[in-house]
């Protein structure tokens, strides 16, 4: 009875305006349990082509140049990447991350050929390997970057699959940087062009970019990638991933998008063995939500140490919600508010960056499935305890005795996809299932 007291009072703490009876309520305690290390949106991002990959993962990150996807001025290819890159059978089922380049080192130029006869300059450098950098602020290269991007997001922004964009497009790997020539680098008015088109372009995705630098300096909605983690995430230089950000006034950017980046390549057993306690601090101190392309899902490794370390960097990076306690009307009549009210707790360090939708299920005996959509906003479980009274109709619900589920909708799909990491009985079809209740006439 002290437990269900407590519990109206915190519901009256969220919603005065609705009570509940302490006899006509249900009220659940629920165990921790480990959540898949799949989850979406978070966890490893591998590359498709590098060879087989020995952990779960729940995404991708794939590399495109723009002289492949526009290779005539106002012709795209977006169909036949999506047809070459995209099915790859380390691509099934999962959610994309993308980067498009102009220059990457050793491999062949990614500046279309029609930008170049319009008069756009370049220059070959030897580091890295070689490559060769275009005159990123000649006014013709200005005016094809927006365009470009423009015609990227009337393809991709409301495309379901698409997790994250990088900015991608300028310097070395489209890494927003052309070291140790930095005198070649984009300026401020370019990269302000290219900031503008991508948050015009794609208003629904979240963009992340490599540096504060430049105009990327100043958005306070722009996410960002750390692509020599953790080696360079805090080394104590004022060139280090976090202390540029903190510098820049964009260490909190990651409360409403996503901090991610790849591991500094081929050293995963440096990085989760030998130094794995700063693998750690640098994700928790950087709220990263995924790894990737280099990643040590990558590594072939039977190391219970490699492995369990790997296990919880899963599952500390991004978000990780836990369902503590439930409280719901044992009988709700057909047309009121179907209410639950949950006290839970995101153990991750990040939000969940999207307003996926959040149903609940009504399962009957025969295991026909009703589902409602809440006014969860899935977004506010920002790391740390949560309260949240949920609210959904229940008119369009037969009377009848069900068992109460929730799943948070993957829009891809149409399909629960993200998992509570609390103990619930889990429906073939993804729902988490709390307890029985009653719709009455």
């Amino acid at each position: 009875m002290n437990i269900i007291r407590t519990l109206t009072i915190l519901l009256l703490s969220v919603c005065s305006s609705t009570t509940l009876q302490a006899q006509d309520i249900v009220t659940g305690n629920l165990f921790p349990a480990t959540p898949p290390y799949d989850q979406p949106l978070k966890g490893w991002a591998p590359y498709t082509n590098a060879g087989k990959i020995h952990q779960p993962y729940s995404m991708v990150f794939l590399y495109a140049s723009w002289k492949d996807l526009e290779p005539i001025e106002g012709q795209f290819k977006f169909e036949q990447w999506e047809k070459e890159d995209w099915i790859h059978p380390n691509a099934e089922g999962k959610h994309v991350i993308f980067r498009i380049y102009m220059d990457y080192p050793k491999k062949e130029s990614g500046i279309p050929q029609w930008l170049l006869d319009k008069g756009v300059e370049t220059q070959k450098y030897e580091q890295h390997g070689g490559g060769i950098t275009p005159n990123y602020n000649h006014p013709e290269m200005r005016k094809a970057l927006a365009k470009f991007i423009a015609a990227l997001g009337a393809r991709y922004n409301t495309n379901p699959r698409v997790a994250f964009v990088q900015l991608g497009l300028l310097g070395h790997w489209g890494e927003w940087h052309t070291y140790p020539q930095p005198e070649l680098f984009a300026d401020n008015a370019t990269t302000k062009i290219v900031i503008d088109a991508y948050r015009k372009a794609f208003p629904d995705k979240m963009l992340m970019a490599r540096y504060p630098r430049k105009y990327a300096a100043v958005p306070k909605w722009l996410g960002f990638h750390d692509d020599m983690f953790p080696a360079d995430t805090q080394n104590g230089e004022d060139w280090a991933f976090l202390t540029e950000l903190k510098a820049s006034g964009q260490d909190k950017n990651w409360a409403v998008a996503p901090i991610g980046g790849e591991m500094e390549p081929f050293q995963a057993e440096k990085w989760m063995l030998h130094q794995y306690g700063t693998t750690l601090k640098a994700l928790l101190n950087g709220h990263f939500s995924w790894v990737g392309p280099y990643c040590p899902a990558l590594v072939e490794k039977q190391d219970n140490r490699y492995l369990g370390n790997c296990a919880e960097l899963l599952r500390r990076m991004g978000y990780d919600f836990r369902i503590l306690t439930f409280q719901h009307k044992r009988i709700v009549k057909r047309g009121d508010p179907l209410q639950l009210f949950l006290i839970g707790a995101n153990h991750g360090v990040a939000p969940f960056y999207y307003k996926w939708p959040v149903r609940l299920a009504l399962i009957d005996i025969n295991g026909k499935i009703v589902t409602t959509e809440t006014d969860l906003d899935i977004r506010r479980w920002r790391p740390g305890e949560f309260k949240t009274l949920l609210t959904a109709p229940s008119d369009k619900i037969s009377p009848g005795l069900y068992r109460l589920a929730i799943g948070v909708i993957d829009p891809w799909t149409n399909k629960p996809r993200l998992q509570f990491s609390s103990k619930m009985e889990l429906h073939q079809e993804g729902w988490q299932i709390f307890s029985q209740i009653e719709i009455s006439e």
